[in-house]
């Protein structure tokens, strides 16, 4: 079976773009509507993708002194809440759920994300993010974000907590034998009795072992703490470059690294951001792109630009038409104030150049032309080390998804590069990553053979 492209549909309320919600092809409601959400979470499943992705913070996206505020990006659902909802109105589509190792208790994530892969029948991803910013620190009783290493540090040890209380029950630990009278069998039910630097969980967890064993990891980091823990844990990462030679580097760089924890490349899909506009024409694409530019209030791509680059500088002091200021370092996303600084002076953009590039697409990769040369571009990534499929960010809901899936999809399998049916049943199925065995079984046979 030839290599196929992967893909995640990226959907937040009105779309991807800032100014979204201001057009009037837009649903301004849809980050707090459900029907809105099951539209598109229906509209993804019949364009075959993978999975409904959907990010997720931990403080209002808000600043007071914006004159449009910033828009259906300020509030939102709760993404396994969501989730649980639209999995019983969907049947293939997987959903991958964003949440902090930073603010979540182990015990309380690998309840909720295993709960939500039995709702699901095996669709479940957990989208791990370490959080960034000082606004979410102060809603979790500190005044500070915690630095970049520590989080990275921390994060290492909670994926094994979770892993571990996964794996709290067995397979086949539930008799439910009614002769006898054995519900479950007490030897296939395991503590975890984790002690470590930065959690002390007993166990087991009070949730049988999910459908996939674990719901599929996904991580987005591209520091160098990113990396690593990406490279040692996810099964899928989401990533921002913005040309073909900064996406291999990345590719290969995170694909040798998984040698180091006894992982073969092909146990991490690697799934770049890529905003698309499309349309029949070339001009239409164009003129769809700049219309939702010139919806951007300069307030809002202000503070777009001063949440990207970690919120480390006030830019309202500068000229919008001058150059973009030099900053300090962050302790936030650093990856991503890296990439705006380069793009700044790569291009010799403005502060107002900047934050138009950036802002329908946050730092991802935009394509604006026709169905043929869209198609074009992915599969240059996708058969050149850049990318193992893709993560789509539609610039408009619902209509940006309506093209793509119209438009873009059919071209992907005239080509042969993509699915005319999903392969199986789970979102691990479909991803083509294996289901993990029990590491308590596995401990079992090793000790067994020795």
């Amino acid at each position: 079976m030839s290599r196929k492209i992967r893909l995640g549909a990226f959907l937040p309320g009105a779309g991807q773009h800032v100014a979204a919600w201001r057009h009037p092809d837009a649903n301004a409601d849809g980050a707090f509507t459900f029907e809105h959400y099951k539209n598109l979470a229906q509209t993804a499943e019949k364009g075959l993708f993978d999975a409904f992705f959907l990010a997720d913070g931990l403080a209002a996206s808000f600043d007071g002194s914006l004159k449009s505020g910033y828009g259906d990006k300020a509030a939102g659902f709760e993404p396994v809440t969501l989730f649980s909802a639209l999995s019983a109105v969907t049947k293939n589509i997987g959903f991958i759920a964003t949440a902090s190792t930073t603010y979540e208790e182990p015990y309380l994530l690998a309840r909720k994300f295993a709960s939500l892969d039995h709702l699901c029948n095996g669709r479940a991803g957990w989208n791990l993010v370490t959080t960034t910013g000082d606004a979410a620190a102060r809603n979790f009783n500190l005044e500070h974000q915690i630095d970049h290493s520590k989080r990275y540090e921390r994060a290492n040890e909670y994926v094994d907590t979770v892993k571990e209380l996964w794996d709290s029950w067995e397979d086949d630990a539930f008799l439910k034998n009614k002769a006898t009278g054995e519900y479950f069998d007490p030897k296939k039910v395991h503590e975890a009795n984790h002690k470590g630097k930065h959690f002390s969980v007993a166990g087991p967890l009070n949730v049988p072992r999910s459908p996939q064993g674990y719901p599929v990891i996904v991580q987005a980091g591209q520091s160098e703490p990113g990396r690593d823990l990406a490279a040692r844990s996810a099964e899928v990462v989401f990533t921002a470059q913005q040309s073909l030679e900064d996406a291999q580097e990345f590719y290969r760089d995170i694909k040798a690294r998984l040698l180091k924890y006894g992982r073969h490349p092909d146990d991490l899909k690697i799934m770049p951001g890529v905003s698309p506009y499309v349309a029949k024409t070339e001009e239409e694409a164009k003129a769809k792109y700049q219309e939702l530019n010139d919806l951007i209030h300069p307030d809002v791509g202000l503070a777009l630009l001063s949440a990207l680059s970690g919120n480390v500088v006030d830019l309202s002091q500068y000229d919008l038409d001058g150059p973009f200021p030099d900053l300090p370092a962050t302790q936030g996303m650093v990856s991503r104030q890296n990439m705006m600084v380069e793009i700044a002076r790569k291009n010799n953009f403005t502060i107002r150049q900047l934050y138009q590039w950036v802002a329908g697409a946050r730092g991802h990769w935009t394509i604006i032309g026709t169905p043929v040369q869209i198609v074009d571009q992915l599969q240059l990534w996708f058969e050149n080390e850049a990318a193992d499929g893709f993560n789509i960010l539609p610039p408009i809901l619902p209509s940006s998804l309506n093209d793509f899936v119209d438009l873009v999809i059919p071209e992907l399998q005239r080509r042969g590069l993509y699915r005319t049916e999903y392969e199986g049943k789970t979102l691990r199925e479909n991803l083509g990553l294996a289901r993990p065995e029990n590491q308590y079984v596995v401990k079992a046979k090793q000790a067994k053979a020795a």
